[in-house]
């Protein structure tokens, strides 16, 4: 719908002032402004309605969308931010080589200047690209969360869990007590919190899983793990345990609504019950499961029960890039053609896994994910002036099916401006490619 009316009362002054734009909201009721603009005092946004409503003159900071689409900026809900390092080290593979004989040779190498470095790069791909926030699963986390705050991004970290020692943590019985202190140190800054993240029912012990589950509800967090991914994956688990992965995450008491499973791609009917029943959400990362020729995840039938699903493009070694406009594109044709109805998975639909619900699923809805005072000033400006964007009828469809990250010309994350006319303004952007390449020469053996 076109609403014309102002969502809040504009403020005497402001810090920042996003004006001339046709503002998508991203709420529940659809809320497009036309001619627009998005006042932010401090961290939040403090009004959003027509141009006439606002005086440039009581800005600090004025940005000109020029007719552009202003909207909540986009959140990845999985990735390993990390793993820019390995993009196109080891592809067209099938999974355990390219895992065995490639990625976790590469990942013994890492140190923490290297994931840092890393999750650096990746930040900068993810604001030039529009994403504001992210949720990342790796190791050396704290090296994660320190490159986030440097950036000026949003993201919810956490070290990954193995039943085996850690190149981090070293020993198992450290892994929970590293998380706690994560947890802890970084529990009253304004951009990064943190999960509990054990990997997957294969890869940790039913016991491994019990105490992540219950230390992240000691302290309120997410937790997040991988489930069912793969054909093999929930083969093995049956084997071991007599049923499926969700299943037995439900009978351990893992299953809760402060669950994000990642992937879910191979689930019976029971398993989407008991996703539905304990408000379980989830991370769809159709790119990288289509680039490991993992499956298609049931998604029409997670939306049909009234499950939660945000998009994600996983990292970059089974993706190659982290741009979200990629991933809504193909999200919406992928299910199509798979269900061989066009009507399935809309553009509002996807747009929605990337902004509203996706919030959902961060448990961040009440920060991120919408454009509406008092929620955080998260957003981002498209560029409509491109051949590929013209001319424009419906502004949720040209998003979906025609944008690209590289329309993306300012990003503002907490009222602070991170990128603007494509220059990012929190980031040595040269410095972290001349780190990223020296890294890699040194995981490789080879100059780049």
């Amino acid at each position: 719908m076109i609403e014309h009316g102002s969502r809040g009362n504009p403020p005497e002054q402001y810090d920042l002032l996003v004006t001339g734009g046709l503002v998508l909201c991203c709420d529940a009721a659809g809320s497009v402004v036309e001619n627009a603009a998005v006042a932010v005092v401090g961290d939040r946004i403090a009004a959003v309605g027509p141009v006439a409503n606002f005086s440039s003159s009581r800005a600090r900071k004025v940005i000109d969308a020029k007719g552009g689409i202003v909207l909540p900026g986009l959140i990845n809900t999985h990735t390993h931010a990390a793993m820019t390092l390995f993009r196109g080290l080891a592809d067209d593979l099938p999974l355990m080589t390219w895992l065995e004989d490639h990625i976790f040779p590469a990942e013994a190498k890492l140190t923490q200047e290297a994931v840092y470095w890393g999750a650096q790069l990746a930040c900068a791909e993810m604001i030039r690209s529009g994403t504001t926030c992210f949720c990342d699963m790796y190791l050396f986390a704290g090296s994660v969360a320190r490159a986030v705050a440097d950036a000026g991004m949003r993201a919810l970290v956490g070290e990954v869990l193995f039943d085996f020692p850690s190149a981090n943590y070293g020993p198992l019985a450290q892994g929970l007590a590293y998380t706690e202190a994560l947890i802890e140190k970084w529990a009253a800054h304004p951009l990064v919190s943190v999960a509990v993240e054990p990997h997957s029912p294969y890869l940790c012990a039913a016991s491994l899983l019990e105490e992540a589950a219950d230390l992240a509800a000691r302290h309120q967090v997410p937790l997040i793990t991988h489930l069912s991914e793969t054909r093999g994956e929930v083969a093995q688990v049956r084997k071991r345990y007599g049923k499926t992965p969700v299943q037995h995450l439900a009978d351990l008491g893992v299953l809760s609504d402060r669950l994000i499973a990642a992937h879910c791609v191979v689930l019976t009917e029971d398993d989407l019950t008991l996703l539905r029943r304990f408000d379980v959400k989830v991370s769809h990362n159709p790119e990288s499961n289509m680039k490991l020729a993992s499956g298609i995840a049931p998604v029409r039938d997670m939306l049909a029960r009234g499950i939660c699903v945000g998009l994600g493009t996983d990292g970059c070694a089974s993706n190659n890039d982290l741009d979200l406009f990629a991933e809504m594109n193909t999200a919406a044709k992928l299910h199509k053609v798979h269900a061989l109805d066009p009507t399935v998975t809309s553009a509002a639909e996807v747009l929605c896994m990337s902004t509203r619900s996706a919030a959902r699923v961060l448990g961040m809805t009440n920060k991120i994910g919408t454009l509406e005072t008092g929620k955080q000033a998260d957003l981002i400006v498209i560029d409509t002036c491109q051949p590929h964007l013209v001319p424009m009828y419906h502004p949720v469809s040209h998003l979906v099916y025609a944008a690209r990250g590289g329309d993306v010309i300012t990003s503002v994350i907490g009222g602070r401006v991170v990128m603007e006319d494509r220059r990012l303004t929190t980031i040595d952007e040269a410095v972290v490619i001349k780190e990223a390449r020296r890294l890699a020469a040194a995981i490789t053996g080879r100059l780049l």
